[in-house]
């Protein structure tokens, strides 16, 4: 009898123990990194603040991204921002303090990246080392064989460039979602006249050379996904901290826009929601090589629309 009764115990235990394990399996969430040039418009704000208010992912780590380009060193502003000495990565890592902050969501790692692309204006891929580099790479390596860390990039590709450059063996951990270049799906020509890419053209070059899982959302694939102002600031009335954090981004940086396409924000939403997405496998642009890589060619904008209102609280 004590037998029998030990062996149901035993078998009450073992079922108890695999239940733990595959329930702990089933909901373990998805880890996501977001890099983005947050200073520079009105979208990188949005993205961020749905990318807090989901649940089903596990956001890792938060890192800046600059914005330099040629309209720096010729113009008096850039947005709201005097080009007089201008740190493009400081005003992005302040801002991304800031939100974190106001969210409080200060449980997530903030780091600065680098303040310039990877090699040199005629080319080059020499890296540019910074805390966000160490940062990402330090939390790759703690990952076990077979997962993945899904990177969301929203501006120039300088930092996920760095750290594979410096530590190429991260790249079978790394999937990587961008936002960049454009691409006609008809004709399958690609353009990369486009202000992420020519932030970082050399960081966009060594990525495709690379046997990295690529996820493109060109700008072109976006332009359906317009916000219009007034209707947008007519859905944020609540006095709290995301309604206050979108409203005053849009009034302090383009105040005189009524409507625009929320580039970042799409791919965000994107990804969160890629029932409304469709990524096709398509030849990269020819000068990288015969080299497939993973492209959304069209999105549900309205879906996406509708998608982001239900996360803003």
């Amino acid at each position: 009898m004590n037998n029998q009764r030990t062996f149901f115990i035993c078998r009450f235990l073992i079922a108890s123990l695999l239940l733990c394990v595959s329930f702990s399996s089933y909901s373990q969430k998805q880890a996501v990194w977001l890099d983005a040039d947050t200073g520079n418009e009105v979208d990188d704000v949005y993205a961020i603040i749905r990318l807090l208010n989901e649940q089903s992912v596990d956001i890792v780590g938060l890192s800046s991204a600059h914005f330099n380009n040629p309209d720096l060193l010729v113009f008096e502003k850039w947005n709201q921002y005097p080009t007089t000495g201008i740190s493009t990565i400081d005003i992005s890592q302040e801002l991304n303090e800031d939100i974190l902050l106001k969210m409080n969501r200060t449980e997530i790692p903030c780091y600065k990246g680098a303040d310039r692309q990877i090699g040199r204006a005629w080319g080059g891929f020499e890296p540019r080392d910074s805390e966000a580099v160490q940062q990402l790479v330090a939390y790759v390596k703690t990952m076990k064989e077979g997962e993945k860390l899904d990177v969301l990039i929203l501006g120039a590709f300088t930092n996920l460039a760095s750290a594979i450059i410096l530590h190429p063996e991260i790249i079978p951990h790394i999937r990587c979602y961008v936002l960049g270049a454009r691409y006609d799906a008809s004709t399958r020509i690609w353009d990369k006249n486009e202000f992420n890419i020519r932030n970082d053209l050399n960081a966009f070059d060594y990525l495709l050379g690379q046997d990295i899982d690529l996820i493109i959302m060109p700008i072109t694939t976006v332009m359906p996904y317009v916000f219009r102002k007034d209707e947008t600031f007519a859905r944020l009335p609540k006095d709290i901290p995301s309604h206050r954090l979108l409203k005053d981004r849009w009034e302090e940086t383009e105040p005189h826009i009524k409507q625009r396409v929320m580039w970042d924000l799409a791919l965000v939403e994107a990804y969160l929601k890629p029932e409304y997405a469709k990524i096709e496998r398509r030849l990269g642009p020819p000068e990288n090589g015969e080299r497939y890589v993973s492209v959304y060619v069209s999105i549900d904008a309205d879906a996406l629309y509708d998608d982001f209102w239900k996360y803003t609280d």
